[in-house]
């Protein structure tokens, strides 16, 4: 979710010494998750296990939690954290929640992280050296408080048995971390419900008409300050929305091409795309198809995921990747009980995110 200044991944050859911090660091149940009666806890293999296992045999590796378990309020284990961040070129901190925080019937109304997390976030930053932010969580987490103190945020979820290799072969770039997010990240508990697919409303808002509640001026009278929907302390936009998530390459989107612009019922459209990888690693990029219906019978969202693939590059490797929309993907559930597609302009984005990529239309025609 954030690579400040291109610090992962970790050159091992280049570290004398890591830090391994946090309450999910060495926590083989919680990795799993919830709701896995079965899992055999023995057979997982934790991140702090599998950091000592990567890092170069010259590298020292400082352990030191931090606190005990994600919901614990306890500062006690401060001290000897921050001195284990002293000591080190970097600190991996290993954030989130228990397994049991999430599942059935296991909401919690306040989203950002538990116990003295944030706290100890503080007390790492005053330390000055950088600061990458693992986080196993089974939800979104609010993390708008911290952005500015951590250097790189990837967010692993409660990945399982292996979550220590896995999360380990990302942080050093034996593999290339292609995970895009199935839900968007709020900035503020307040935003909630936020997803990529609302309705447009009366008065769609956009950077322009947003007003912070920080720029409204002392003794100011009642306005309606551009009549847009967004939040005053919030904006209008999530922090980090459907779709998105980082590489450690870069993929460029082009000529994007459609193989009618007007079709009839019944009928197929194409819609191809040119992704280049333009960055120095290989890499894989998901390829999202997004549709919006502007004018129909029922209103209809913004924009909808209607297709994804996922293709895999070398560096200065093209592809043209292809979908084949029929009149199934038009349609939706509409007020009379029946499903299906009606005529009108269709708009449609191709990207790795739901709000980036290129855009173009068709029509489809009453036949």
């Amino acid at each position: 979710l954030k690579n400040q200044a291109d610090i992962l991944p970790l050159n091992k050859k280049a570290l004398t010494s890591i830090a391994v911090i946090g309450p999910m660091a060495d926590q083989p149940t919680e990795q799993l998750g919830t709701w896995v009666f079965d899992g055999d806890v023995t057979r997982s293999v934790t991140p702090l296990e599998a950091v000592k296992e990567a890092a170069d045999e010259n590298t020292i590796v400082h352990y030191a939690p931090g606190i005990r378990y994600s919901r614990d309020k306890s500062k006690s284990g401060f001290v000897e954290a921050c001195r284990a961040a002293e000591a080190s070129d970097v600190s991996l901190l290993f954030l989130g929640e228990e397994a049991i925080l999430s599942g059935e019937a296991h909401s919690r109304a306040d989203i950002t992280l538990p116990g003295a997390q944030a706290e100890l976030i503080q007390a790492l930053k005053s330390i000055g050296k950088p600061i990458i932010a693992i986080i196993l969580a089974g939800r979104p987490i609010v993390l708008s408080d911290h952005l500015d103190d951590l250097d790189g945020i990837l967010f692993a979820w409660h990945p399982g048995s292996m979550a220590g290799p896995a999360i380990s072969d990302l942080l050093f770039g034996k593999a290339v971390p292609s995970g895009k997010l199935p839900v968007s990240f709020p900035k503020m508990v307040g935003q909630i419900p936020i997803y990529y697919n609302h309705k447009n409303t009366g008065r769609p808002p956009n950077a322009n008409s947003v007003v912070h509640i920080d720029d409204i001026e002392i003794g100011a009278t009642q306005t309606s300050l551009g009549m847009t929907t967004f939040h005053l302390d919030a904006g209008y936009e999530p922090e980090f929305p459907f779709g998105f998530g980082l590489s450690y390459t870069v993929f460029r989107y082009s000529n994007l091409q459609l193989s009618a612009s007007t079709i009839q019922y019944g009928e197929k459209i194409s819609v191809s795309v040119d992704v280049t990888n333009a960055g120095d690693r290989a890499g894989c990029e998901t390829v999202q198809l997004y549709l919006r219906d502007p004018a129909a019978s029922l209103t209809r969202p913004v924009k909808e995921l209607k297709q994804f693939q996922k293709i895999y590059l070398t560096p200065g490797a093209k592809h043209t990747v292809t979908f084949v929309l029929t009149e199934t993907d038009l349609a939706f559930s509409r007020r009379n009980r029946s499903f299906g597609a009606e005529a009108g302009e269709f708009q449609l984005w191709v990207g790795g995110s739901s709000v980036s990529g290129i855009n173009a239309s068709f029509t489809l025609e009453a036949g």
